[in-house]
């Protein structure tokens, strides 16, 4: 028969030990896929700055390529000529 009680931890020490060990562990596991998410987003931003530092001067002088760009905001009241 299989144990239904699952411990990472000794059989032979008390339950609140187990418990504390099982928690400890997980709280750890969080931390670490919480690590590997945040250096994950830093590699994706220096990776964009990187690739962004391979471009020429000009592309990076150059104007917005967006239509929303080159909006400009008309005040109420002002004669537009």
């Amino acid at each position: 028969m299989s144990d239904e009680n699952f411990s990472l931890l000794d059989r032979n020490e008390s339950q609140r030990m187990a418990l504390v060990g099982e928690v400890t562990i997980l709280m750890l596991k969080g931390a670490g896929y919480a690590a590997v998410f945040c250096l994950v987003i830093w590699f994706a931003m220096w990776a964009m700055t990187f690739v962004g530092g391979l471009l020429p001067a000009e592309s990076q002088e150059a104007q917005d390529p967006t239509p929303w760009s080159s909006l400009e905001l008309v005040e109420e009241g002002a004669i537009v000529a």
